[in-house]
């Protein structure tokens, strides 16, 4: 997986995220923000170390 199709999928989950926040789905918006988070962070430990 490219960079950019990385950080399309991250921004998309986190703009979902927002949007379930929103709209009442509390349970699907923080299991979309964890979910960024982790991914963005495995990635950035990644290159920080591999």
């Amino acid at each position: 997986m490219t960079t950019f199709y990385r950080d399309v999928l991250i921004g998309l989950m986190f703009i979902v995220g927002i949007v379930g926040f929103i709209s009442g789905e509390f349970i699907v918006s923080t299991v979309l923000f964890a979910s960024a988070a982790i991914s963005s962070n495995v990635y950035l430990n990644r290159q920080m170390y591999g």
